[in-house]
């Protein structure tokens, strides 16, 4: 089978080699695609290509040729995975399997968080996740306001974009400025003094949607799930320690929320959860419903999430025997160099190894 993956970020490759080595030994060719031919993952996969600089429909226009000449069977998207959700009836009919989401509506809601947080308090009587304290602001009056109203309520403040992904403009707003011993012996810190983003934001008369919120400041933890739309097999929450540290634990609370959400928006094959602790309770930070850049560190459980996704795609049973994850886990990294691969360039050259 061929399988491409378009455009992801770099511990993609933990996947890559995961769905390589699955348990039932079957064979995949692996085509990688970015517009950056650098880009690491890219040295895992047989085939590599170089995208064009596209966005939008055009890009999913690129995607739905690029899957015609290829030949290729299965496609996991990351970059425009909403709008290729939207057209997933494109796909299926040059017989293209795609591992994303089929209800497009759910996705374009969860990747805009503030929207999220609106759905998931006015759903049901009794809400799934608690929901920070946050206001939507687009100009520095409002986030001015918003600031005061938040900090008048006692808490520490956040700021970061409605859409985004990761830390991407994430910052915790201190009133004090940075001193002479923080400038010079720290590095850049994701803590920024209230007035400095206020000078920042007022270069503009509006600016895109940000979440002003409470800042959590408990530990926090994301659930990573592999599911079908009628049953969820795995939930496996993976706490962020000090540093670099994570744990895989057996958090009975967390996973119930998992199984609460799924039963009543169903995603398939895999997605995410991250939630923080405040005060003893864990608050809701966003839903991602594709792989997220964490979970080969949830697969030390024993579970081949992103293989087993492959096989719910293609509607194949699954063992419980691989559904039993081992919890415990103490987990960090540390950097590799990678050598680049001379052979890596746009077209149809096949990595060496």
């Amino acid at each position: 089978m061929k399988i491409w993956f378009n455009r992801w970020f770099t511990t993609v490759l933990h996947y890559l080699e995961m769905i390589r080595n699955n348990e039932d030994q079957r064979k995949f060719i692996i085509y990688g695609s970015h517009p950056n031919r650098d880009a690491l993952y890219l040295q895992y996969c047989d085939f590599v290509f170089e995208e064009p600089d596209l966005s939008g429909d055009e890009y999913v226009d690129f995607c739905l040729d690029f899957c015609k000449t290829h030949a290729i069977d299965i496609f996991v998207p990351r970059m425009e995975n909403v709008l290729i959700s939207e057209r997933l009836a494109d796909f299926e009919a040059i017989g293209v399997k795609v591992l994303v989401c089929p209800n497009a509506g759910l996705m374009k809601m969860m990747e805009n968080k503030a929207v999220t947080y609106q759905e998931l308090l006015n759903n049901t009587s009794s809400p799934i996740f608690s929901i920070p304290d946050y206001k939507i602001v687009n100009n520095v009056a409002d986030f001015k306001q918003a600031y005061m109203a938040l900090k008048e309520k006692g808490h520490k403040v956040c700021f970061k974009p409605v859409v985004g992904e990761g830390a991407n403009g994430f910052r915790v707003l201190k009133d004090e400025i940075d001193s002479i011993e923080q400038l010079m012996r720290h590095g850049t810190s994701f803590r920024m003094p209230f007035l400095y983003a206020c000078d920042i934001l007022g270069q503009q008369e509006t600016f895109p949607d940000l979440m002003v919120m409470e800042y959590l400041e408990g530990r926090e933890y994301s659930i990573d799930c592999l599911a079908s739309q009628d049953k969820l097999y795995a939930a496996i929450p993976r706490m962020k320690g000090d540093g670099r540290v994570r744990e895989l634990v057996d958090h009975r609370e967390l996973i119930q929320q998992a199984h609460e959400f799924h039963h009543e928006y169903k995603i398939p094959y895999v997605f995410n959860i991250q939630v923080k602790y405040n005060n003893g309770i864990p608050k809701l930070l966003e839903i991602n419903p594709r792989m997220s850049g964490g979970m080969h560190i949830s697969c030390l459980s024993g579970i081949n999430m992103p293989y087993l996704a492959i096989k719910i795609l293609l509607e194949e049973r699954i063992d419980d025997k691989q559904l039993k994850p081992k919890f415990g886990i103490r987990a960090s990294h540390i950097e590799k160099e990678m050598i680049l691969g001379s052979n890596l360039v746009s077209g149809t050259t096949k990595r060496q190894m």
